[in-house]
């Protein structure tokens, strides 16, 4: 019996209700693609038996096929591979239900060269070969809303005022807010337990209707991504079955603070040393390079950290979004900041990307940076103190067809991710930027019918 056959035995013999399994593949725009397996037909899934379209990982936000790449590669199946590390139940499924994590495959076997979790894998194993291994941690915030819309089709709040209009702000970090949703928010953190994701802090946010999760770091950056996106998953799970709608929309209302994911990343060394660590908290001169290389890669890799026509939304002056690759120590109007903490525990906190866009690209995104900067050695500029807004132009791009242009071109992109990956994302953003442009705006009629 194979070592994933004696797993898959003890989680059967401790979940005996589960009827239906979830095998989820997180495609390259975010969505969560996949079958539904049925018990008896779990070992031949975890086996690798199961087959789909590589296509599959290449739809758009709206679950369709990026054409070009489809007709381009002729549309062929290749095999799933689930994660039995990431076999879970599903407390909130209306029926006994378990989920597992899946890579894909080509049909010869050999890796997808275009999946995320294949690309961090190949990341981390470029770190290894320097002796290297990233310690990673997530931050997400996310809006918790009612279910129903207004009606001109808009997201509802579920803080609100005595005249149940918008408030001004959401009570940053209230222990009150907080516990005017404690039965949800005590769901989440069980749901957490049982799936075994490793929730640090939760904290209101300052935005009305607003949350922040924090997970723990680890020093496996793909299972990192994996909790990632079980975590977001979880929350919209339970947010439903309560009544609610959570989302991760970049930013869902246009007059205050939109939903960022931050990373915070670390090193170590062959001995399990944090290899930023110098003993002053200053960092060593790893750390100098990880940031070169993240502020040099920063403007041509926004199309992985800001994905969505949305997206940009976020990127305003006062709200906390980055404008421009700059760094500090314990300084928040930087893209890069080195929080202020014991200096064993020095670590980049990676501030540009949205919620909304995939963990396991926004990942991959910082360890190639990091990556770059260390294998070229790269010395960033001064550190920057006081108010980044104020010292530095904004230069990181505004609009998504920018972020676009600046990702197709770029040399790094294409040689950290992959010439694959490279053509079929840029596929799939120009596709749905193409819908965009297509679409008038009830602003527009304002303004000009």
């Amino acid at each position: 019996m194979s070592h994933i056959d004696e797993q898959l035995d003890a989680f059967l013999a401790g979940y005996p209700d589960i009827e239906i399994f979830e095998i989820m593949l997180k495609d390259l725009c975010g969505g969560l693609r996949g079958k539904w397996v049925t018990r008896d037909k779990i070992y031949k899934a975890m086996a690798g038996g199961l087959k789909m379209p590589l296509s599959t990982l290449a739809f758009d936000v709206w679950g369709r096929d990026g054409e070009e790449w489809v007709f381009e590669t002729g549309d062929g199946d290749g095999y799933c591979r689930p994660d039995i590390s990431t076999l879970v139940p599903t407390p909130w499924a209306g029926r006994p239900s378990g989920q597992v994590l899946m890579s894909m495959a080509q049909v010869d076997g050999s890796p997808c060269s275009y999946d995320p979790r294949v690309i961090i894998t190949a990341l981390v194993q470029r770190f290894s070969a320097l002796g290297l291994t990233p310690v990673v941690a997530t931050e997400m915030e996310f809006h918790l809303l009612r279910q129903e819309m207004d009606g001109a089709g808009r997201p509802q709040h579920t803080q609100h005022d005595r005249m149940d209009g918008s408030l001004n702000s959401g009570q940053t970090y209230s222990i009150d807010v907080m516990q005017e949703q404690a039965e949800l928010m005590h769901a989440i953190r069980d749901v957490c337990a049982a799936q075994n994701l490793p929730v640090d802090t939760l904290v209101k946010e300052s935005a009305p209707s607003q949350y922040e999760i924090n997970l723990y770091h680890t020093d496996n950056a793909l299972l990192a991504a994996d909790q990632a996106v079980m975590l977001q998953r979880a929350i919209k799970g339970v947010a439903r079955q309560h009544g609610f709608l959570a989302t991760f929309m970049a930013k869902p209302f246009a007059d205050i603070a939109g939903n960022g994911m931050h990373v915070h990343c670390s090193l170590l060394d062959g001995e399990g040393n944090n290899a930023f660590d110098d003993g002053t908290g200053n960092g060593t001169p790893l750390l100098q390079h990880a940031v070169g290389g993240c502020l040099a890669t920063m403007e041509e890799s926004m199309l992985l950290f800001a994905p969505n026509q949305n997206s940009y939304r976020r990127f305003q002056r006062g709200t906390h979004a980055p404008l421009a690759p700059t760094w500090g120590y314990e300084n928040r109007t930087v893209a890069v900041r080195i929080p202020a903490d014991a200096p064993v525990a020095t670590r980049i906190e990676h501030r540009v990307a949205g919620a909304d866009a995939n963990a396991y690209l926004v990942i991959a995104g910082i360890l190639a940076g990091m990556l770059h900067g260390i294998e070229s050695q790269l010395t960033p500029p001064l550190p920057l103190e006081g108010n980044a807004y104020d010292q530095v132009p904004p230069s990181l791009p505004r609009y998504w067809a920018d972020a676009l242009q600046g990702f197709e071109a770029s040399e790094h992109i294409r040689e950290y991710f992959g010439a694959d990956f490279q053509k079929v994302f840029s596929i799939l953003k120009q596709q749905e930027l193409d819908e965009f442009d297509r679409q008038v705006t009830p602003l527009e009629y304002d303004a000009c019918l």
